[in-house]
């Protein structure tokens, strides 16, 4: 059975850091990747790992203040943000998929977390 488990949300000031950290289990997995969402907002990407080859892609809205990366024998995957905003607020989400690639759209990944809660206060 596969399980996608977050954890590391919570209550930041803007301009903090927080790790988010998301364990995997049950198959081996092409991609693994992040999406928030937040009040009133559709679940945006906002970054991917590739597996095998550790190929990352960013959305341009965290490009250079946030690191994804993963630990191939915890089979974990991280989130570190820094520079937090308050538009960063959002339920973030652990995704993974079969296939290699880093696609944007939620649908092209069919493994999804519970979410974990992240709120910036400004």
């Amino acid at each position: 059975q596969v399980q996608l488990v977050e954890s590391g949300g919570g209550l930041v000031q803007a301009g903090g850091s927080l790790r988010l950290s998301c364990a995997a289990s049950g198959r081996t997995f092409g991609a693994l990747a992040w999406f928030r969402q937040g009040p009133g907002t559709e679940r945006e990407f906002v970054a991917g790992i590739s597996w095998t080859t550790r190929t990352t892609d960013y959305s341009d809205s965290v490009k250079g203040r946030f690191t994804i990366s993963k630990d191939n024998a915890k089979n974990t995957m991280y989130l570190q943000m820094g520079r937090l905003k308050s538009e960063d607020t959002a339920v973030y989400y652990c995704a993974a998929r079969d296939y290699d690639g880093l696609p944007f759209v939620p649908t092209a990944y069919k493994y999804w977390g519970q979410g974990t809660q992240v709120t910036v206060s400004s």
